[in-house]
């Protein structure tokens, strides 16, 4: 055992105790009296045994002989213990022992530990001092806990000495097996690289303490993908094992790299990673023509700018460095030949560049070459990076169309030729061996109106109709030129026929707009200058001249001047027009286009009279829109108001009128609204009148009372009639009843209409205080009742008053005289 003396400024003095366990290593310090100072052997920090920590004091005391003992110094030489990482055995580790010089083992001091762990982690037996590990320890998670230790007076609790802090590590153990944290890796080396050309550096991290042992000592070595890659071992950069690596033969390898610790010894932990490494393409491979000579052929009837044929060269490499231009370099159909290339297939595309001639020249021969346009220097010598090829052209024979001799045709026709006038002649031929002859005609929507006709054998054109210039100008036509006895093939060509110009329509003024002039105009004043038009064409220095008309040649109001430029100027002879007197004047003019043949017209010119104010502004004309203002004072608009308002006030009392005028004079109140009631003057027959109606239904009552179906409707259920409505009887037939009854069958019929319809009913009632007013029964009967109250019923049985009222009884002896 090796006590350490260790003292604390102005605290007291601490000693501390190392108990090493353990056959394997040894640390012992010795306590130094040089000087009064305390050494320490370094050595023993390294080690994971507890350790006895002693608290003292040391006073100053006089020895027997008057010497005086100095307190020596003392300072830490010891703060920290260790604690081995995942220790699993069955009782708590033993970390160390505190103890204090006050305590003399009474039980009276007590040890408190506090701070990191303290009560959870580490526990301390407040007695003895000892301090102990109860659960296993993580350096990884945690690699050191900081502790402070104190004595108390265990009765009292008073601190016995100062606080004491140390600290407790956590020692590493090879427990962690290294990891690549940013694996998988992707790498890309060009191909063909040189041996030892880096690729990629990959990094694993160990857990463990890099401080001690070599727990966190890795080194890197390959597992999978040798020979073609080597790994440096101490800082896992891959590198290039073989030259010469070729992406066409094989892209990618597969790489597995492992770290071990213990610096690679036996023991060690290890972990792996996969590397993808793929070769990247370099332009190391020139293009390649599969065959040296390509056969093609094209017809003598393709037009410039068709496809011949395709050729490609291959090249494996990718990208730009596969990328082949081709071009043309020799052959003697250089000329009528060209070389495109296909964006997409990169492909050499053969097209026409000139129709070519099976009887003038059968076969061409084209050398093409295909070349890389990016070479990478440090491959140039691999080259040369190009490949030529010869390409074989036959033309082959094909029953051409007819040819016209000339691309398009124009003639000219005089305007108004007669029918039958020849135009110009279109002239096509067979171009083939064959020579076969050419039918000629004019496709009919070219010429619609069918003005031209041509000579199926010759190709004659002609008029069939006159021509108008003025119409139409110009006629453009096709002809179409068909081979007989071949295929049929037919070509067209274009013939513009120009209409040449006849004169032969007269000229006329340019404008015809009226002349106003002023009542106060001055005698000597132009008016007016007139010029004129011609559909017809002017020849060079042809122009118009105007004249009067000779009937008013000689008139005193207007004169006429020819300005020789094709215009004319009209002057006033005289003053004093008046636009009462006369408002208009018509002014006749010759005009003439000496053409050839000379054509002249005479057109009238209007000259109409207004009245000026003092500047010779036109006030008002008969004209209207001389007369109308431009807008309307307040004064007539307010006028116009009046009179609308007045206009509606009319209108509302004469409705109002006619409402007044059709409200009845007596109003029933027990009148249904919805009854349409309409009046007929006419009179009834009477007796007499025994064939508009079935007598035997109004005498038979009793038949009314059976059930009659409804005909507005057809109803698909019959419904009995309900039970609980009584029925008059046959005999005793009561109209309010009957009628009653009726309208309760009609409400809870679920067949009747939604809308009023009219009940008839083939009887008549019985029992009326009123009596009969028909006159059927005054055959028979002898009415003695008062018919005078008929008066008091209104208008509509004015006439029933007037007929049974005071005149009963003489209709009933005019009756029964009549019967007699």
């Amino acid at each position: 055992m090796a006590m350490l003396m260790m003292k604390r400024q102005g605290l007291g003095l601490l000693r501390v105790f190392l108990v090493l366990l353990g056959v394997s290593a040894l640390c012992s310090v010795a306590l130094g009296t040089r000087k009064g100072n305390a050494s320490l052997d370094q050595r023993g920090h390294r080690h994971r045994h507890p350790g006895h920590l002693s608290l003292h004091r040391h006073k100053q005391k006089v020895g027997k002989e008057g010497q005086v003992l100095h307190r020596s110094k003392r300072g830490w030489v010891w703060n920290q213990f260790f604690v081995i990482e995942e220790y699993t055995g069955p009782d708590p580790v033993l970390v160390g022992r505190l103890h204090s010089d006050v305590d003399s083992g009474d039980g009276n001091i007590k040890y408190i530990l506090s701070g990191e762990g303290a009560g959870t982690i580490f526990v301390i037996d407040d007695k003895t001092g000892n301090i102990h590990a109860t659960k296993t320890l993580d350096r990884e998670e945690q690699a050191q806990y900081t502790l402070t230790a104190q004595a108390v007076a265990r009765d009292t609790n008073k601190p016995l000495e100062p606080p004491s802090e140390f600290i407790v590590k956590v020692q590493d153990i090879n427990d962690n097996p290294p990891e690549f944290p940013h694996g998988p890796y992707y790498a890309r080396v060009p191909e063909m690289s040189n041996v030892g050309t880096s690729v990629l550096q990959v990094t694993a991290t160990d857990a463990d303490d890099p401080t001690y042992g070599n727990s966190a000592r890795l080194v890197y070595s390959i597992l999978q993908g040798q020979p073609y890659f080597s790994v440096e071992p101490q800082t896992g950069i891959i590198r290039t094992a073989l030259p010469n690596m070729d992406r066409e033969a094989r892209q990618e390898y597969d790489v597995v790299i492992q770290a071990k610790d213990m610096g690679g010894h036996m023991g060690g932990l290890s972990g792996t990673t996969e590397v993808k490494i793929t070769l990247t393409d370099v332009n190391d491979n020139p293009p390649k023509f599969p065959q040296s000579v390509y056969s093609m052929s094209v017809s003598e009837d393709k037009v410039a700018g068709e496809e011949v044929g395709r050729l490609k060269a291959k090249d494996p490499d990718l990208g730009d460095n596969g990328l082949v231009n081709y071009r043309l370099i020799d052959g003697d159909g250089i000329n009528m030949f060209e070389l495109t290339t296909d964006s997409e297939t990169r492909e050499a595309v053969i097209k026409l560049k000139k129709m070519v001639d099976f009887e003038t020249k059968r076969s061409y021969t084209l050398k093409v070459e295909g070349s890389n346009p990016h070479i990478d220097p440090q491959f140039l010598a691999w080259g040369p990076y190009k490949d030529e090829a010869t390409i074989k052209i036959s033309v082959e024979d094909a029953d051409e169309p007819p040819v016209f001799i000339a691309p398009s045709y124009t003639f000219e026709v005089e305007e108004n030729a007669p029918p039958g006038t020849q135009v110009g002649r279109v002239h096509a031929k067979d171009t083939d061996v064959a020579n076969n002859p050419v039918r000629y005609m004019i496709p009919r929507y070219t010429d619609v109106e069918q003005f031209f006709s041509i000579n199926a054998e010759d190709g004659m054109i002609t008029t069939t109709k006159l021509l108008d210039r003025e119409t139409q100008p110009w006629h453009n036509i096709s002809v179409s030129a068909t081979e007989i006895g071949g295929h049929h093939q037919d070509t067209k060509v274009r013939v513009n026929i120009k209409v040449k110009d006849v004169n032969d329509n007269p000229p006329e003024f340019a404008t015809n707009n009226e002349v106003l002039m002023c009542e106060t105009v001055a005698p000597g004043k132009v008016i007016e200058t007139v010029s004129a038009v011609d559909k017809d064409e002017m020849a060079y220095r042809q122009h118009f001249t105007f004249n009067l008309a000779p009937e008013v040649a000689h008139n005193h109001n207007f004169s006429l001047k020819d300005n020789r430029d094709s215009t004319a100027s009209i002057y006033v002879l005289r003053k004093g027009f008046s636009r009462l007197t006369q408002d208009v004047y018509y002014l006749p003019i010759e005009i003439n286009d000496n053409g050839i043949p000379a054509m002249s017209s005479t057109n009238t010119l209007t000259i109409r009279v207004c009245s000026c104010d003092s500047k010779d502004t036109i006030l008002s004309c008969n004209v209207e829109p001389y007369v109308l203002p431009a807008g309307l004072s307040t004064g007539a608009l307010i006028a116009i108001l009046a009179c609308i308002v007045i206009l509606l006030a009319i209108v509302v009392l004469f409705v109002a009128l006619r409402r007044q005028k059709k409200e009845p004079l007596i109003v029933f109140e027990e009148e249904d609204i919805r009854e349409n009631i309409i009046t007929y003057d006419d009179e009834g027959g009477g007796e007499e009148d025994t064939e508009a109606f079935d007598i035997a239904t109004l005498q038979n009552p009793d038949g009314a009372n059976g059930f009659l179906p409804r005909k507005d409707i057809k109803p698909e259920l019959q419904y009995p009639i309900r039970p609980g409505i009584g029925r008059p009887a046959a005999n005793s037939v009561d109209v309010d009843d009957f009628i009653k009854t009726r309208i309760a069958e009609a409400d809870s019929d679920p067949t009747a209409p939604p809308y009023d319809s009219i009940q008839i009913y083939g009887y008549e009632g019985r029992g009326s205080l009123a009596g009969s007013l028909s006159s059927l029964e005054s055959v028979t009967t002898e009415s003695d009742l008062d018919y005078d109250y008929l008066q008091s019923w209104g208008p509509r049985f004015k006439k029933l008053a007037d007929l049974y009222g005071t005149k009963d009884c003489s209709i009933n002896d005019a009756d029964d005289g009549e019967d007699s």
